[in-house]
């Protein structure tokens, strides 16, 4: 993977805000949150809470006689969390890895990770994991996007298949693994009970600028040489036409036995 000079990167809480207030982010994490069929008195874990943006709703689902455990291993993303969520005494947010969870055996009834696992070191490592935390019959659904879905239309159509290649190879630890993930679920002695693509449009330039990154990933590409210097022009043009892009994210839902 190519080393990520950290003045190009957005603020991670920012950012993360800012997919959660849009459209996109609001559509695909109600489908989520209703594929986790949350109830009364359930013990909930989010691996990867961030700064805890889908705490309070799974808090509401649980009711006070619920539990929400949120986990992260950015002490920032902690910080953050709790104290979004201080007044909420059934949400505790934890810092952790999700490969080796501070949850005991059989402790858990719902799970969710949302685009986390593509970044991880081991996806399979974490999904056995939630295997161990398991109670019988707790439910894991995970979102996780496959960065060769990208869309983008344009004139030049190749700019935007070699910018989805080089995301998915270069800038994410496992660009493919929206579609792996049913094969990785089952691996992991899980059943997989739904398989379900989401694939947003996106109209507007500057909103999938921000959520995909497009232009700095532009420009990151012909850093590495896969494509041509003067391809940033391409972005420019983008800007002179009507603008339509799309992206995959797969939203699996898995069983321990």
């Amino acid at each position: 993977m190519i080393d990520i000079d950290p003045a190009s990167r957005p603020d991670p809480i920012a950012y993360l805000d800012h997919v959660a207030s849009t459209d996109v982010g609001r559509g695909y994490k109600r489908q989520v949150l209703d594929l986790l069929a949350l109830r009364p008195g359930h013990t909930v874990l989010d691996l990867g809470c961030g700064p805890g943006t889908d705490l309070a709703a799974m808090a509401d689902a649980v009711t006070s006689t619920g539990r929400v455990i949120g986990l992260d291993r950015d002490p920032a993303m902690v910080a953050e969390a709790g104290a979004r969520l201080a007044g909420r005494p059934q949400v505790e947010v934890r810092p952790g890895d999700v490969h080796e969870l501070p949850v005991a055996d059989r402790s858990i009834d719902r799970a969710r990770t949302d685009r986390v696992l593509q970044h991880v070191d081991d996806p399979a490592r974490v999904l056995a994991e939630f295997r161990r935390v398991a109670r019988p019959g707790a439910r894991i659904v995970m979102a996780e996007p496959d960065w060769e879905g990208m869309l983008i239309d344009s004139p030049c159509p190749d700019v935007g298949r070699t910018l989805a290649r080089f995301i998915s190879t270069e800038m994410v630890r496992h660009g493919t693994l929206g579609r792996s993930l049913a094969r990785l679920c089952e691996e992991a002695g899980l059943a997989v009970r739904s398989v379900v693509t989401v694939a947003p449009v996106f109209r507007d330039l500057a909103t999938a600028d921000h959520v995909l990154g497009l232009r700095r990933n532009l420009v990151r590409a012909v850093g590495a040489g896969y494509l041509e210097p003067g391809a940033e022009e391409w972005f420019d043009d983008l800007r002179s036409r009507p603008f339509l892009a799309s992206a995959l994210l797969f939203l699996v839902t898995a069983e321990a036995a």
